[in-house]
């Protein structure tokens, strides 16, 4: 199997040395620097909370399990960010008042209780950066035609035939635009997002 067919999560898991680690920090550097200033952790310290958060992946990656459950390593990753800042707070014996008055260890309790809205926002919140990523990163693979008929199709809504049309291409090849680039995003997505 070529490594372009691998999703990128698989490809981090082959070697933490090479280029889909970047790519894995690329995506996931602005997600928890965000989540982290919800919890009032000023920008140097998220500098470092983000390496260690991406520390624990690139050791515990190998490991990590995936249980064919929607959202595995999402959910994973939330845990070990949770970890991390209650080992940030407890060093510091401070505790910051949390986001709309509640208090900061309930927040930081309904972060980590993976039924709470919190969680859930965190669902969201990742799939969206993540999709996002993944979509500027398969961009480039194809010709933007191609592209322009994909992207037309699922975020645009059209049906195919308006889309063959107003582009002036084959419907067949219209079908085969969308169904190339979402079974690249797939494979990309595999494991890091619900699909």
């Amino acid at each position: 199997m070529s490594e372009t067919s691998l999703s990128l999560l698989e490809r981090v898991r082959g070697d933490v040395t090479d280029e889909a680690w970047q790519k894995l920090i690329e995506v996931y550097s602005a997600l928890l620097r965000s989540w982290l200033t919800r919890f009032e952790v000023g920008s140097a310290d998220a500098d470092d909370l983000v390496q260690e958060v991406l520390l624990t992946l690139s050791r515990d990656l190998r490991n990590f399990e995936h249980s064919g459950r929607s959202g595995a390593f999402r959910n994973w990753l939330r845990c070990i960010l949770v970890h991390r800042l209650r080992d940030f707070w407890r060093s510091r014996k401070y505790r910051p008042a949390a986001i709309g008055g509640s208090t900061w260890a309930r927040e930081l309790e309904e972060l980590a209780d993976e039924s709470s809205d919190v969680s859930r926002e965190w669902n969201l919140a990742h799939d969206q950066h993540v999709m996002a990523r993944i979509l500027e990163s398969v961009r480039p693979r194809f010709e933007p035609k191609t592209w322009e008929a994909f992207h037309r199709q699922v975020f645009g809504g059209q049906h195919a035939d308006s889309v063959a049309a107003e582009l002036g291409m084959p419907l067949n090849s219209v079908y085969v635009a969308r169904s190339r680039v979402l079974s690249a995003l797939r494979r990309e997505a595999s494991g890091l997002i619900d699909e």
